[in-house]
């Protein structure tokens, strides 16, 4: 896969990286029961695949996914770059709490650090800018904690244009990590642009729309989900929407077929056809899930494929 550089950094990321929400297992957001074996077989086969870069954050799982991708690289000279996050913490019995205090966001990076088992994280982000009236004390913070040599570089998640706006007035961003698929466009009208226009690389998440857009998702799937799979409480994964979101992953499959790809592999590559956008974030909780919707990152879609894409959108909304 062709490298691209992200931001203001040296790193030269593979256009899909891989995405290690899923393998926390279960927790208040998490995707249900997981196996860390199956895990491992996954980052390994993604790594195998070429992907040069794995995010992840100490939320998920509460922990579970960082520790599991220091077992998963342990022994492995191809070592990937390491993205994680601050903000999201939990008490003992699990319950959530959110903080961007440097207090707070300077035992985080020790934690992380412990679980990874490594000695630099190569992108250190700003999980979700809540509170918002914390957001430069936090931005503050990453900045000293890359001058200490303890995160090599800094960037953003789910913040708007002002909220970015705010950050680069104390130190540059590298990148910014938003939600992007053909379910979830919000990004496209301001903030993708500013990205650009600014040179802050963009590493979108849930590019498959959580499964939506893979082409193995069916009606009785969903209905199959455990019930602490956060999907259940999604509206896209309900009807009437779900209907109609089945029916533009059997339109990618359609596409897929012609490049011998799955509808998964389609949606990731119509997210790299937007300029503003560096690389997408991709989950797999199996090895057997990786080569179909990694291969998002092998090919481009022509114009008439994306032509075709936007007709069923407009006819669909």
């Amino acid at each position: 896969m062709e490298k691209r550089q992200l931001g203001n950094s040296d790193m030269r990321i593979t256009p899909v990286g891989f995405g290690a929400w899923a393998i926390g297992g279960s927790w208040e957001y998490g995707w249900g029961p997981q196996d860390d074996e199956e895990s491992i077989g996954a980052i390994q086969r993604a790594l195998d695949f070429g992907v040069n870069w794995i995010d992840t954050a100490p939320a998920y799982g509460l922990g579970r996914s960082e520790e599991v991708i220091a077992r998963a690289l342990k022994g492995r000279a191809d070592k990937p770059y390491i993205f994680t996050k601050c903000e999201i913490r939990w008490h003992p019995n699990g319950e959530l709490y959110y903080s961007l205090k440097a207090e707070s966001i300077r035992e985080e990076i020790e934690n992380s650090l412990r679980r990874l088992q490594v000695d630099v994280i190569d992108l250190y982000q700003i999980h979700w800018p809540d509170p918002d009236e914390d957001i430069e004390e936090a931005w503050t913070t990453l900045a000293q904690l890359k001058e200490e040599g303890k995160v090599r570089w800094i960037g953003v998640s789910n913040f708007n244009v002002e909220q970015m706006r705010r950050a680069m007035k104390i130190a540059p961003i590298t990148s910014l990590q938003p939600p992007y698929s053909l379910l979830n466009r919000e990004v496209e009208e301001d903030i993708l642009p500013f990205c650009r226009e600014n040179n802050i690389g963009v590493i979108v998440y849930s590019p498959m729309a959580s499964g939506l857009l893979t082409g193995a998702m069916t009606v009785e799937r969903v209905a199959s989900l455990p019930d602490d799979d956060w999907r259940k409480r999604n509206a896209e994964f309900q009807m009437p929407r779900l209907e109609r979101n089945l029916e533009l992953a059997a339109l990618l499959g359609r596409i897929g077929q012609r490049y011998n790809q799955s509808a998964g592999a389609v949606a990731v590559a119509w997210t790299l056809h937007h300029p503003a956008v560096t690389g997408a974030i991709v989950g797999a909780r199996r090895a057997s899930q990786v080569d179909s919707s990694f291969a998002g990152g092998t090919f481009t879609l022509s114009h008439a494929e994306i032509a075709e894409i936007e007709s069923f959108v407009r006819a669909h909304p």
